[in-house]
């Protein structure tokens, strides 16, 4: 079924729910607006950027989407490929990936490839989450401690020599207001989960560098003043070389927002007891993509820690979400200057929680008493994702879970031939 899920709920919907809904999108929109420009930095791409991408994708993902709360937007998940084809094309360069990755998704879903999600193994998963975790925390190093690297490399054995022969460079005062943000978000999100803590924590340790004058850089500084608007929306080049030389990045983003999408929606299901329809989730993200990359976004997929946000805060229809995109855009145009005040150190120390949550330290027990194939899928596709290359740790991934899964079913029996007959047809 590829109906979106909005067209059910609305059906009864009632005041008392848009109250419930409204609070929820202003309160995942407070957490999404940091996320989001920390996300797009951290991808080589600019802050306004990541604002665009939480608007436009979350407001379709949500308008389109079949999951009744799923919050879309760019998430950890991208920030490997995006930065990998940035470095390689220029953002240009996405932003056709990203409308080329919106159009296979659409296929799939029309295709109802949305219901294969079940046999991509959950090592693979794993491994390649873990392995982009590592990537992501190791990338912060340099904001997280102030350190005066002139270019950062994108390969990961060479960012780290990099980062080893910088080291006498390290700015106190850059590693202090890291580890206050660091610290205001764990303490905040334990003693009051609902409250946004994550922007306050962010607005803290920035304010902490400006009072002090501490010697680190903003938004501002490195990137100039946010926009208090939306691009107007426009198709990107397009040539049949450029779509040859993207269809692989393009692939690897679509699995990626497929697979992530669908995984969220799954625990968004077991949050409020619904369940979603993954072919209409699948064509969401499509559409999704599309606009962003019309916009000059960033690929986007469901969130989970969003769309947690959003069952805790009461939210429980798709409207929270398009609510949600609502209140980034206001919040956008209303404090764009404030938001350039940013600072770096707490952005990096934002983004490497993210990392050490989606690697899920609670599931690491549970990894290493897993049968031994299942280690091993998960540590060959860890390590190809951080050492070669995240299109290759996915198909090497993919492809020897699905050998494994064959490899256990049982052959026929030879007797069992002995009855074969020609089918009619």
């Amino acid at each position: 079924m590829r109906q979106p899920k909005i067209l059910t709920t609305l059906q009864t919907y009632t005041l008392k729910l848009f109250a419930s809904d409204a609070l929820a999108g202003l309160t995942v929109a407070m957490v999404a607006i940091p996320l989001s420009i920390a996300l797009a930095v951290a991808s080589g791409a600019t802050p306004a950027q990541g604002l665009t991408t939480a608007i436009v994708a979350g407001f379709f993902i949500s308008l389109l989407g079949g999951s009744r709360v799923q919050i879309g937007g760019p998430t950890g998940a991208f920030i490997v490929v995006v930065f990998g084809v940035i470095a390689e094309h220029g953002y240009d360069g996405l932003v056709l990936a990203t409308l080329l990755a919106g159009l296979i998704l659409l296929l799939a879903g029309f295709l109802r490839i949305g219901n294969l999600i079940s046999y991509v193994p959950e090592a693979v998963v794993s491994g390649f989450t873990i392995g982009i975790a590592i990537i992501i925390a190791t990338s912060q190093l340099k904001d997280f401690m102030g350190l005066s690297v002139e270019t950062m490399p994108a390969d990961f054995l060479e960012k780290l020599p990099v980062l080893w022969q910088a080291r006498d460079s390290i700015n106190l005062s850059a590693v202090s207001i890291a580890l206050v943000t660091l610290v205001l978000i764990v303490v905040l999100r334990r003693v009051v989960p609902r409250f946004p803590g994550l922007i306050v924590a962010i607005a803290i340790g920035s304010a902490f560098a400006v009072l002090f004058e501490f010697p680190v850089e903003t938004i501002t500084s490195k990137f100039g003043g946010l926009p208090r608007s939306l691009p107007l929306p426009a198709l990107p080049a397009i040539s049949m070389d450029k779509v040859i030389e993207l269809l692989p990045s393009a692939m690897v983003i679509a699995f990626l927002a497929g697979v992530e999408s669908l995984l969220s929606a799954i625990v968004a299901d077991r949050m409020v007891g619904g369940r979603h329809r993954p072919n209409a989730e699948v064509m969401a993200q499509g559409f999704a993509n599309i606009a962003s990359s019309m916009f000059g976004g960033l690929p986007a997929t469901g969130a989970i820690a969003r769309t947690a946000t959003n069952v805790q805060a009461g939210g429980r229809t798709p409207v929270a979400g398009l609510l949600h995109a609502f209140f980034v855009l206001v919040i956008m145009m209303l404090i764009a200057p404030l938001a350039g005040y940013m600072a770096m150190p707490a952005l990096a120390a934002l983004l490497i929680l993210i990392a050490w949550n989606m690697s899920e330290p609670q599931c690491w027990k549970a990894h290493l008493t897993a049968p031994l194939q299942d280690r091993l899928l998960l540590l060959s596709t860890l390590i190809l994702t951080v050492l070669v290359d995240l299109t290759v740790a996915i198909g090497v991934g993919v492809a020897i879970g699905l050998a494994l899964r064959l490899r256990k079913r049982k052959p026929p029996k030879v007797g069992d031939l002995d009855d074969w007959t020609t089918p009619s047809r």
